[in-house]
């Protein structure tokens, strides 16, 4: 049975898992960074990366058959004064389920649903030892920006951008 792209609730329990497999997998891949960092920077990525589900305008999951295997969302984020952006968070592909454009099919349906809420752009922040990522993002158009928001100061940070002019 195909992948399955669903829209679905931020936080139920099935995706909260997953996302708990993602903290633990960022967390093990930027463990080395985490015990080197001042007090003050720590506390500003823990701020940056702070997700709260009521600001979440869109989630999807990706399902084989009734089994979550990957997720993403989308918030709203005022770019500049009369652009309206959505910005990409908790992209995540269980480590099985990886290698089958999964998650080019989640960044897909995350542009569909932006296009439809009249989004001009999408935003996201990555870091910089998530190589598949960045190849993912810079594969589907995203362009690097500056830094952004809270994100500004944390020098591992990378953000993309994507303009969804047709």
């Amino acid at each position: 049975m195909p992948i399955e792209i669903r829209r679905i609730e931020y936080g139920t329990p099935a995706a909260a898992e997953l996302l708990d497999q993602m903290d633990a997998e960022m967390g093990a891949l930027y463990a080395d960074v985490r015990g080197a960092r001042d007090p003050g920077m720590g506390e500003l990525i823990a701020v940056a990366l702070t997700v709260h589900p009521e600001e979440m305008v869109a989630t999807v999951g990706a399902f084989d058959d009734d089994e979550l295997v990957g997720h993403a969302a989308l918030r709203p984020f005022e770019l500049r004064p009369f652009e309206q952006a959505l910005e990409v968070k908790r992209v995540f592909v269980r480590a099985d389920y990886r290698g089958q454009g999964i998650s080019k099919q989640l960044m897909l349906e995350l542009e569909a649903i932006a296009r439809e809420r009249g989004a001009s752009s999408l935003i996201l922040q990555t870091g910089d030892r998530q190589q598949e990522a960045i190849s993912l993002y810079t594969r589907l158009g995203y362009v690097p920006i500056e830094r952004f928001g809270a994100y500004a100061p944390i020098p591992f940070f990378l953000c993309f951008g994507k303009s969804l002019a047709v």
